[in-house]
């Protein structure tokens, strides 16, 4: 348990790092802000809403029913398989948001309409940092 706990910590601060990376790139070798088609930033959008909204639901589907069953039973690999899933799983949607951001980048949109992805991707990949399942 403690080795995938590590194993998740590493790939969460990899992930804040490669996320502050897509803003330093998007600003270094993205294109001059021009005007962008609207439909193409609502696009990103309403889809940012969906991801944020997956993210929740493998929380509540994944992470957490397989962190009761972890606390309850801490040897039980398939729990403890679904955890890791979960976290991985909810770290890449995290990730993708981000993404969102510097597509938007190159694409045209300024710092302060991509921003608004890195740091909703960001935010969300901190707050859902793995935490080890209490023992009953």
């Amino acid at each position: 348990m403690l080795q995938v706990l590590k194993t998740l910590r590493a790939v969460q601060w990899s992930m804040l790092v490669s996320i502050l990376l897509y803003a330093i790139v998007g600003e270094v070798l993205g294109p001059r802000a021009r005007a962008v088609d609207p439909s193409l930033s609502y696009l990103f959008s309403t889809l940012a809403v969906g991801v944020v909204g997956t993210i929740f639901v493998v929380r509540r589907t994944l992470v957490l029913r397989a962190a009761s069953s972890l606390s309850a039973h801490p040897d039980d690999s398939l729990s403890l398989n679904q955890w890791k899933t979960g976290y991985v799983t909810t770290y890449a949607l995290c990730e993708a948001l981000a993404l969102f951001g510097l597509v938007l980048r190159f694409r045209g949109c300024s710092l302060q309409q991509s921003a608004l992805f890195y740091v909703g991707g960001f935010v969300l990949l901190f707050f859902f940092r793995p935490q080890q399942p209490a023992s009953v």
